[in-house]
């Protein structure tokens, strides 16, 4: 059975002002239901985790600043949100999603998150939006308990995974794959282990083809006995913070693509949501929505 993180943390802890399109955490799990994709059984309610899982991956002086609220302003700043008890609470339990959720992906063959892809947190500091990096954390989560050696993370969000790439810089038993737009955020790249950088309004085709070139290769030549995918849906054209031109069915073709790669190969896979920004929620939704669709088509 797919199994789905969820906590009502995800939607209740943001605060004014941030809201939108942050009710997609609200109305994803709601719509998955309502359409018949998903059912209750479907999602599990993630718990704080022991710090121990955190501070593999976050350096004590960082992870001991958001809990105490200590972070001086600059750092602060640089996170996007206003930094709060809830917040820091919000995201430890993502992180404990995304273990979990790797866990049951190792039994079942994928699992999700509906949050999560917080690949801008670095293993001292966090910005644009992103505090604790849940994958990264769940890459070392179970290379601890000796569940997986070699690690890929299919990072496909438009932004690139720079907290990522720095976090595992010079570490050859997780491999960093970004795909992302050359022109979006960051501005200052990172160097993950492969970064491939897109123009402005790539479309389908040009985006797909170079997935269809890339990942097969990847999986054959770094053999990963785990892989995660952080599956953002702010490459279609519609995104207001990214500069990809793919359409929802382009979007979609991509998740299927990624998730019968990972089936092929007989590796689990782990999905954390990443971005989703159009201005229309309904977008958003259906975009995300189409993940879950692959997910259960391919592996029920």
């Amino acid at each position: 059975m797919l199994k789905i993180a969820f906590h009502p943390i995800y939607k209740h802890s943001l605060p004014e002002g941030h809201r939108f399109p942050m009710l997609k955490y609200e109305l994803l799990p709601e719509q998955l239901v309502y359409e018949g994709t998903c059912t209750e059984a479907n999602f599990f309610e993630p718990e704080i985790p022991d710090d121990s899982h955190i501070l593999r991956v976050h350096t004590e002086a960082y992870y001991q600043d958001l809990n105490q609220l200590t972070l001086d302003k600059r750092a602060a700043r640089k996170l996007g949100f206003p930094l709060s008890a809830d917040l820091v609470k919000r995201e430890i339990i993502i992180a404990d999603g995304t273990m979990k959720a790797s866990e049951f992906a190792l039994k079942n063959g994928i699992a999700m998150n509906i949050a999560g892809g917080t690949h801008h947190a670095y293993s001292d500091h966090g910005e644009a939006f992103c505090l604790l990096n849940d994958q990264a954390i769940g890459a070392r989560y179970l290379q601890h308990k000796k569940l997986a050696e070699k690690i890929l993370i299919v990072d496909l969000d438009v932004h690139q995974g720079n907290g990522t790439a720095e976090i595992f810089a010079n570490d050859p038993s997780v491999f960093t794959f970004s795909m992302h737009g050359k022109g979006n955020y960051p501005f200052k790249k990172e160097v993950s282990d492969l970064d491939i950088a897109l123009e402005n309004d790539a479309d389908d085709a040009t985006y797909l083809k170079l997935l269809y070139e890339t990942l097969p290769k990847l999986i054959k030549t770094e053999r990963p006995d785990f892989i995660y995918y952080l599956c953002g849906v702010d490459v279609v054209a519609s995104d207001k913070l990214g500069r990809l031109g793919l359409s929802l069915e382009g979007c979609k073709e991509r998740d299927r693509f990624v998730l019968q790669s990972c089936k092929d190969a007989k590796i689990p896979v782990m999905c954390s949501m990443g971005g989703g920004y159009s201005p229309d929620i309904k977008i958003i939704l259906e975009a995300h929505a189409n993940t879950f669709r692959v997910a259960q088509d391919l592996f029920s």
